[in-house]
């Protein structure tokens, strides 16, 4: 069975609270549910993983190396500035696509830039929680399992 991690940053607990006329009123919960139950219905396994600390994030993904196919990635505000996160996902030979649920393209100037996207299989932005789904499907494919 294939099994997929999925790692949200800084912030992203805040969902549900935190400026939803950007990010919605659904809370991480309920996107952790939504991922759980697309991954049942294809048949793969996901493990969900939060943090607003960067080593942790960098320490899930050093640890996913051996542990999973991929790896779909939130970094929060780390995108525009973590080299650290972006190093660690170069280090890995597991293939990584970052998700935002906005827009950043659509938003304030510095969110344009990822430091992360370079490192990465692809990125997806604006979709909303969809974009997981979508990121999870693109993984799928790419590995066909390991």
């Amino acid at each position: 069975m294939q099994r997929y991690l999925i790692l949200n940053g800084p912030n992203l607990n805040r969902l549900g609270k935190r400026e939803p006329a950007v990010y919605g009123s659904k809370t991480l919960t309920d996107l952790e549910r939504e991922l759980l139950q697309f991954a049942e219905d294809a048949g793969i396994e996901v493990t969900c993983f939060q943090s607003n600390h960067e080593g942790d994030l960098i320490d899930a993904i050093h640890e996913a190396d051996e542990q999973y196919d991929g790896i779909v990635l939130n970094p929060g505000a780390f995108t525009h500035y973590s080299y650290a996160i972006r190093d660690a996902v170069a280090g890995v030979s597991v293939p990584v696509m970052e998700v935002h649920i906005s827009n950043v393209y659509a938003r304030e100037e510095f969110r344009h830039h990822s430091v992360i996207a370079p490192a990465a299989l692809g990125q997806i932005a604006g979709l909303g929680f969809y974009g997981y789904r979508l990121a999870l499907q693109a993984l799928m494919n790419q590995t066909g399992g390991r």
